[in-house]
């Protein structure tokens, strides 16, 4: 079960491993988007994402005779990345299964951990994982679907807190549904008057999809964004009762937003992140969030990991 004590429970065990990321305000990008537009930099953190955080919650938390025979997981690329690091940190092995249209700067990142990759087709990469663990008794770690996982990622929520306890509202990029809804968790039971909003793409909106259905639902199998790290085709069964409880609002953004926020935040942001955590900013340019001058947002920049490859995408766009 994921509770607030479990996620500072899980500050306390990650927390000699990661960084503590930087909370910049962008006060150049205020006038722009009509409130204080403030960052969360989880592009900042080792592994450039905020994974980390759930990855070695997750291990920390295995038994050491279940951590010794290996892991094996499912990712778009930034969880396994988290995961390689992780698994070499504590000594172990890693086999990560990713879809065969990952970008090519997560595959070499995971491989730089030593780590195993295997290629799948997107829709198929959990049950080829679980086949794997299954035949080599390797223990699997969801990139969502796991309390542990939840727990790493709201400790994202208790940093925020203490950085800018004053914040209105955290916009967050949404998938699965690991990090927003430790997150929103560690938020709303400190703060329950802090709004907390999720983002996915329009073209695959699997949250609001589902909680217009009532349940969780799957989407069909070619569902694919340019927000490579959001293509989670349905809910974690975990997360999304956590996620209904405790979030206030899922938007969606379509793919030219996604792309101009991309190169909005790279030419007048000034940082550098990947399109999957820019979706974040193309919510104000989908004119689906709106705020006050006065109001502190926090836009949740959740990875870095773009390559130069990614920018022939938006080069071009006007914005």
């Amino acid at each position: 079960m994921l509770t607030f004590e479990s996620i500072q429970e899980a500050q306390k065990r990650i927390s000699p491993y990661i960084h503590k990321t930087p909370l910049l305000h962008l006060s150049n990008l205020d006038a722009d988007f009509g409130c204080q537009v403030h960052v969360k930099l989880e592009s900042f953190q080792k592994t450039n994402s905020f994974k980390l955080r759930g990855a070695l919650n997750a291990l920390l938390s295995l038994p050491e005779d279940a951590l010794k025979k290996g892991i094996v997981t499912a990712s778009s690329g930034n969880h396994g990345k988290a995961i390689a690091y992780a698994a070499k940190l504590l000594g172990t092995k890693a086999h990560v299964v990713v879809p065969e249209n990952t970008p090519k700067i997560k595959i070499e990142g995971i491989q730089s951990y030593g780590a195993e990759v295997i290629l799948s087709v997107p829709s198929e990469r959990f049950q080829v994982a679980n086949k794997l663990k299954e035949e080599n008794n390797w223990s699997f770690i969801s990139p969502f679907d796991d309390y542990d996982i939840m727990a790493g990622q709201g400790t994202t929520g208790l940093e925020i807190m203490e950085q800018l306890p004053d914040v209105d509202a955290i916009v967050v990029p949404i998938g699965g549904g690991g990090l927003i809804g430790g997150l929103a968790t560690a938020v709303k039971e400190t703060n329950p008057n802090i709004k907390i909003i999720g983002v996915e793409p329009t073209l695959v909106a699997r949250y609001s999809t589902s909680f217009a259905a009532g349940q969780p639902v799957t989407l069909p199998n070619d569902s694919k964004s340019v927000a490579d790290g959001l293509q989670t085709l349905k809910p974690g069964e975990l997360n999304y009762p956590v996620v209904k409880k405790y979030v206030d609002e899922i938007v969606t953004v379509d793919e030219e937003n996604i792309l101009k926020a991309t190169k909005i935040l790279l030419t007048k942001g000034k940082l550098v992140a990947e399109i999957s955590s820019c979706i974040t900013l193309g919510a104000f340019l989908q004119g689906a969030v709106s705020f006050n001058p006065n109001d502190k947002i926090v836009l949740f920049i959740s990875g870095g990991n773009i390559g130069m490859d990614q920018f022939s995408k938006f080069e071009e766009m006007s914005i």
